[in-house]
């Protein structure tokens, strides 16, 4: 499971024309699954992001998480994590979860990054969606669950 962890003092999700979901001072979260992906990699990813200390303290250094600032996130699923672009010009998606099971997944994450984070919003799975976002910083960190397994 990847995400992507932008700090942001606000971001919107747009579906025909209409704000399906929205945060101030927190995340955006673009997450993708892949195949094989568990609940233990949504799991894994959501106590990493919780306690995430990239907001700055009252000495200006990033040493706050989105708990100590009682920020909020938005989470967009992203298949296009998965892109495989090492041949051709044309990326695939085989590596990224199929449909049922990366909606599964997303909605699995969102629930648990729930219990950490006081509000959570997000987008429509598999819609066409317009993101728009203030990067606060910017500050912009890539996550893989797999990367986190390795450091135990």
């Amino acid at each position: 499971m990847r995400a992507v962890i932008q700090r942001v003092s606000s971001a919107s999700v747009e579906v025909d024309g209409k704000i399906v979901g929205s945060c101030g001072k927190g995340y955006l979260i673009l997450l993708g699954v892949a195949e094989g992906d568990i609940e233990a990699d949504a799991d894994l990813l959501c106590k990493k992001i919780a306690a995430l200390r990239i907001f700055r303290d009252e000495n200006e250094k990033m040493n706050l998480s989105i708990r100590d600032v009682d920020g909020e996130a938005l989470v967009i699923s992203q298949f296009t994590l998965y892109a495989n672009y090492r041949h051709g010009n044309r990326p695939d998606f085989l590596a990224s979860a199929k449909p049922d099971e990366a909606n599964r997944l997303y909605e699995y994450f969102k629930t648990i990054l729930s219990r950490e984070v006081r509000r959570v919003e997000c987008g429509i799975f598999g819609a066409d969606m317009k993101v728009s976002l203030i990067n606060d910083g910017p500050v912009t960190i890539c996550m893989d669950s797999e990367v986190l397994k390795k450091k135990k």
